[in-house]
């Protein structure tokens, strides 16, 4: 996807709204179809079927006729696309979508007409009954773009992203690989000794964040001064998510071009950012900790980075089995809980090797993955031997 920065006027904002609502109208009856759905009573309305029932449906209220017939059928496109990702276990299933949080239509069979360069900065994309809405030209539109999704978040920003699967990143060539430890801490500790970390909201942006929710805690609610603190609150999560976005893009494409093998922990996120709060009956224990730690990795921008680099550099990412990388000697293999001495800092108690931890642990993934990736091309293992001289020109600290 290429995302644009949409700058409607406020009579086109309005007109994306309505093809907001009806989208949302459409995607929720198919959610309130399939619910009603039990075994026994035939199979649920498809595609083809729910097609036909949009076009009585439009033929029966005004409201949803004024609106484009484009939008509408692909928010039904969109849930059967997401009904089969869930039937294939790779995604969860559809949820109810909620007024001023999920905003956002399709449009597809774009010709390259319906696309324009204005000047240097300024391009116009043409919506269906919206007409002609600029965006900033931040980057060239690519030209095998056929469909787009315009999106609306809680700030109030209006985005287009373009469906277009750019090039991947071509490897440098060089055999060089790269362990990559992430933590809370650290965000990303590399093998190479950097320690990269996420850049989030500044002090007074975080002050003024904890002034908003105390406000937000004694606002009626329904009023509108609770309804401009929200969007003062939104504005600021926004800024803090592009942050660690822009992070995201920079250091993936970085790690692509610097090396051949990426090696990264294979981590279930999902798992480990589950509420520990459980039930009535049995209450989970230290559930603010555990709240804390799971903003913590959400923050960290873990899944995303892996993401990114599957996507930029297809093939040469290598995920490991994370058991034992931050508790064995990356100098003589010796493993031992003892060896971490803290968060920062890890002394081997068989050899004495002295290093940062993440960096060791980073060292671990490289090592590994390279092996991995040798084994796989079916080539004689490059990798360093075990017993070796420990290094002492790694940070101890970030």
């Amino acid at each position: 996807m290429t995302r644009y920065r949409l700058q409607p006027s406020p009579v086109q904002e309005q007109a994306l709204l309505e093809h907001c609502g009806h989208a949302r109208f459409v995607w929720n009856l198919c959610i309130e179809q399939h619910a009603c759905w039990r075994p026994g009573r035939g199979s649920a309305p498809g595609f083809a079927a729910q097609c036909r029932q949009l076009t009585q449906a439009r033929a029966e209220f005004a409201w949803l006729q004024a609106g484009s017939v484009t939008v509408q059928q692909q928010a039904l496109k969109d849930f059967h696309q997401a009904m089969a990702h869930f039937f294939a276990g790779t995604h969860r299933r559809p949820t109810w979508r909620k007024a001023g949080r999920h905003e956002g239509f399709r449009i597809v069979a774009v010709k390259p007409g319906d696309v324009r360069r204005v000047s240097r900065r300024v391009g116009q994309v043409k919506i269906p009954k919206v007409g002609w809405v600029r965006f900033r030209l931040s980057r060239p539109v690519p030209d095998t773009a056929r469909s787009f999704r315009v999106t609306r978040d809680r700030a109030g920003r209006w985005h287009g992203a373009f469906a277009a699967i750019p090039d991947p990143i071509p490897a440098p060539g060089t055999g060089k690989a790269v362990g990559v430890d992430r933590g809370v801490a650290v965000a990303a500790a590399l093998s190479t000794g950097d320690l990269l970390q996420v850049p989030g909201l500044r002090e007074t942006e975080r002050a003024r964040l904890g002034r908003l929710l105390r406000r937000l805690a004694h606002a009626q609610r329904g009023s509108k001064r609770r309804a401009r603190i929200k969007a003062a609150i939104a504005r600021l999560k926004a800024r803090e998510t592009d942050r660690r976005k822009d992070w995201i893009e920079k250091t993936s494409t970085d790690l692509a071009r610097q090396f051949d093998v990426i090696g990264v922990e294979d981590l279930n996120i999902r798992g480990m950012t589950r509420s520990a709060r459980g039930t009535v009956q049995a209450p989970g224990r230290n559930v603010a900790q555990k709240a804390g730690l799971n903003r913590g990795i959400l923050a960290a921008g873990w899944g995303g980075l892996v993401r990114r680099l599957e996507d930029k550099a297809p093939g040469r990412v290598v995920k490991i089995d994370p058991r034992n990388t931050s508790r064995t000697c990356n100098a003589c293999g010796h493993a031992a809980g003892e060896s971490r001495k803290s968060q920062a800092v890890f002394s081997c108690v068989a050899c004495g090797h002295r290093v940062n931890a993440d960096v060791n642990a980073a060292c671990n993934i490289r090592d590994t993955a390279a092996g991995h990736a040798v084994a796989a091309r079916g080539g004689p293992p490059l990798g360093r031997p075990v017993n070796r001289e420990p290094r002492h020109d790694l940070p101890l600290t970030g």
